[in-house]
């Protein structure tokens, strides 16, 4: 008698049941991964197109000057303390701004 109630099969199922936590996992995952990353990255192209002359900035290799030039083709001069050393660095290389220059009035 146990036997013939295991033998008995369960009413189908839904196929939308079986992807749901699936799907349920990839929503969460965009939520908790993807959109910050696209935040961030809009943040840091935002920065980068607010660059002026005499903005500090660090790049991403550490070194920290005061942009002289911004060049059309990407890239800009950076002067660097205390020798005044002017550095050629591509603008994407720049990781923060760190001291934005003051606007006179």
């Amino acid at each position: 008698m146990l036997f013939a109630l295991l033998l008995q099969s369960a009413p189908p199922q839904n196929p939308i049941l079986g992807f749901l936590p699936l799907i349920l996992i990839f929503g969460i995952f965009y939520f908790l991964v993807f959109l910050p990353m696209q935040r961030q990255k809009k943040a840091q192209q935002q920065m980068l197109s607010s660059l002026k002359n005499g903005d500090m900035v660090a790049t991403t290799g550490g070194i920290v000057g005061s942009i002289v030039a911004i060049h059309d083709d990407d890239t800009m001069v950076l002067r660097v303390k205390p020798d005044n050393i002017k550095l050629t660095v591509t603008r994407s290389s720049v990781n923060a701004l760190l001291n934005p220059a003051e606007t006179k009035s």
